[in-house]
């Protein structure tokens, strides 16, 4: 039975890796470190594209587990197809909580309080003093409830916001309070001040804040996206913000990377950040506990962590969890 398991990392540069088996070095280069049918188990190389992600899935015959360092796995899913049935497909839940929680408050001060234009008004000596919108006493809307909304919802609880709703797939009750689903939006979107979008990319999701749900939130509310680009319909988005109805934050985007020239850039009320939630210093250290733990339940013959899906029989893959 084939060992090979192919890292980002030199396995010298990862503590705990199991003994045993065969480590492969490979970030994407355009060399593989070795024959990909010969391996197992499969660490995709994290924010090199999914071009580059999923080039060697065609010839790994032999793979079992696909493990992505991000946690949307729809950059690579889409080529599973091909691969033989019971590949068990893991994101990387417990890595990139923190970090993208932390960047979606960023955004949401931020963009509130009004940074972007005293940076701007810094470079040109001007004191823009004045009243601005507060976090406090604000209504917020997380949509896509899974951990790393959860991780927002914590983050939010010392800014005494007016009440914090949660929305998911499907209704559900947690120890903060009930989940919504996403058919109850039309009915709470008018309500918030705030709505934080943090759904995975799904074919439920795309293009799920669209003309219709732009057009439900008040006036004067803001959008913060630090889900996925296509969550958002881009054009729909640039005709509320250039009305002046609704202000936006966008960690990603539709296009990614946005091209110079795009509307989006000099939108009125938009603040852009280039899809940074997961990159920071926090990352690393999270990842390679993460594949330590992974790899050892792997060869010890144990299940594993973070399976979002298992393929059927090398024609399409299934069960995905939101």
């Amino acid at each position: 039975m084939t060992s090979d398991i192919w890292l980002p990392y030199p396995a010298d540069e990862i503590e705990g890796l199991p003994e045993g088996l065969d480590y492969r070095y490979w970030d994407g280069q355009d060399d593989f470190p070795a024959d990909p049918a010969d391996c197992a188990f499969y660490v995709v190389p994290y924010l090199k594209g999914p071009k580059i992600s999923v080039r060697p899935l065609a010839g790994m015959t032999s793979v079992r587990v696909v493990q992505t360092l991000s946690a949307g796995t729809d950059h690579v899913a889409p080529a599973l197809g091909g691969l033989p049935g019971g590949v068990r497909l893991c994101n990387a839940k417990g890595v990139h909580e923190a970090s993208t929680a932390e960047l979606a408050l960023a955004l949401v001060l931020a963009s509130l309080r009004g940074i972007p234009g005293f940076v701007r008004g810094q470079e040109r000596e001007e004191w823009r003093s004045g009243f601005y919108p507060a976090l406090a006493d604000k209504s917020v809307l997380i949509v896509g409830h899974g951990s790393i909304g959860a991780a927002i919802e914590d983050r939010l609880a010392p800014f005494e916001c007016a009440r914090v709703v949660r929305v998911a797939r499907s209704a559900r009750t947690t120890e903060r309070g009930p989940v919504h689903a996403l058919a109850d939006l039309p009915e709470l979107l008018p309500e918030a001040d705030v709505v934080i979008l943090s759904t995975p990319l799904t074919p439920e999701t795309k293009g799920l804040a669209g003309a219709d749900f732009l057009a439900r939130m008040k006036d004067g509310a803001l959008l913060v996206n630090v889900a996925r680009g296509a969550v958002v319909d881009t054009k729909a988005l640039l005709a509320e913000v250039e009305r002046g109805r609704i202000t936006a934050a966008l960690d990603v985007t539709d296009p990614e990377p946005l091209p110079a020239g795009h509307p989006l850039w000099h939108a009125p009320g938009v603040l852009i950040s280039p899809h940074v939630g997961g990159s920071t210093s926090a990352f690393l250290p999270r990842a390679k506990r993460l594949l330590a733990r992974q790899l050892t339940r792997f060869a010890a013959g144990e299940e594993l962590d973070n399976v979002v899906l298992t393929t059927e029989g090398g024609t399409r893959p299934a069960g995905a969890g939101e």
